[in-house]
């Protein structure tokens, strides 16, 4: 190998990205777009949640349970008269759960301390119902426990709860999804940039000259995986600090491992676009392959939205040839928990056996010949 005709292959490359803009825009408008239309636009906290409030007999300790849905960030209540309009609003979707107050609800809390509130919830989306019911009996608790303190009554339960929520305590969903996200955006990114590298060769015209050069084929394939991975290396450093700036998500990790990690996993994502990019010889079958085997994959099968754990047993031995799995669960953890050497070094296992194999792949397809 010379290192002057790699020094000229990798200048030749580094003139292709100045001359066709679109290399950069994959590199820093697509996770730019991406991330402002997911980070923001994708959240699984559930707020603001319409609720539908039917009081048969309106008395001040009914007022006072509204209020206290009024009161919460987790609600939007608006009463109704009945509980025909109530239930006509939640099967026309204006609202995703009904709290109904019978008459009963006075006299009964005020002589037993228990007070029938009837609750209808909209089970279409199971997981969005679990947490309105979940919301419903937080508010529920936090409305007994303050007539308790005002009336000096005390509650007695046989277990009393103390939840301690770890590396994510203010329960964000964003600081959860953005690390993921950055992870999808750059499974896309890292495939896409080597994907119509050497497709577009073929398509100028200017592979044959290349064939006839003394280049050997490592010094082909390095000069055009070194810019792009220089180029994906810039976007992962503008996503990350999109991340930490804007979207404010901790970043409790070391930055060092956090640059070793996306190394590792860019160059697999290289590896893989590469090795797309060198059998399809069309730049439109290129990028169209290098979506549909990198990001769709990758955004359903990495962990990113849906739990591994809950997949069937096929399909989570699937997952374990999809790299982005790795990287998902690297970025959370580095982003929100820091350190954690047991699953970095797993992950990054991992990544490594997925690198040498699409970059040994695509050093024996790739051939110096025309045919």
């Amino acid at each position: 190998m010379s290192m002057m005709r790699l020094m000229g292959l990798i200048r030749k490359e580094a003139y292709e990205i100045v001359r066709d803009p679109s290399s950069i825009a994959i590199a820093f408008i697509l996770p730019l777009a991406l991330l402002l239309i997911f980070g923001y636009g994708v959240s699984l906290d559930a707020r603001g949640i319409p609720v539908a409030v039917v009081v048969d007999h309106p008395t001040l300790l009914t007022a006072s349970f509204v209020g206290e849905l009024r009161s919460s960030r987790w609600f939007r209540p608006t009463n109704y008269p009945g509980e025909a309009p109530a239930e006509k609003a939640l099967t026309d979707g204006r609202a995703a759960a009904i709290v109904w107050l019978r008459s009963d609800f006075t006299r009964l809390a005020l002589s037993s301390g228990r007070a029938p509130i009837h609750v209808i919830v909209n089970g279409v989306d199971a997981n969005q119902a679990r947490i309105i019911e979940n919301y419903l009996n937080g508010a529920w608790l936090a409305w007994l426990a303050q007539r308790a303190a005002g009336e000096g009554i005390r509650i007695s339960a046989p277990v009393v709860a103390e939840a301690r929520v770890w590396f994510n305590p203010a329960m964000r969903s964003r600081d959860y999804l953005v690390p993921g996200l950055i992870a999808i955006i750059m499974t896309l990114i890292g495939a896409l940039l080597t994907a119509l590298v050497v497709a577009r060769e073929w398509e100028r015209g200017t592979m044959e000259g290349i064939m006839v050069t003394p280049a050997g084929k490592m010094e082909l394939l390095l000069g055009k995986l070194i810019p792009y991975f220089v180029l994906g290396m810039g976007g992962m450093l503008f996503s990350t600090i999109m991340a930490v700036f804007l979207f404010r998500v901790p970043l409790r990790g070391s930055i060092s491992v956090l640059v070793a990690c996306s190394s590792l996993f860019l160059l697999t994502a290289l590896g893989m676009g590469l090795l797309i990019s060198i059998l399809a010889r069309s730049q439109f079958v290129a990028g169209m392959v290098a979506i549909v085997a990198t990001f769709l994959p990758a955004f359903i099968l990495s962990g990113f939205l849906f739990d591994i754990h809950s997949m069937p047993r096929v399909v989570q031995l699937l997952t374990h040839v999809i790299a982005a799995r790795y990287f998902v669960g690297l970025l959370q953890t580095i982003f929100l928990a820091g350190n954690v050497w047991s699953i970095i070094v797993s992950n990054c296992l991992g990544l490594a056996i997925l690198c040498l194999l699409f970059l040994g792949l695509a050093i024996i397809r790739f051939r110096k010949r025309l045919d």
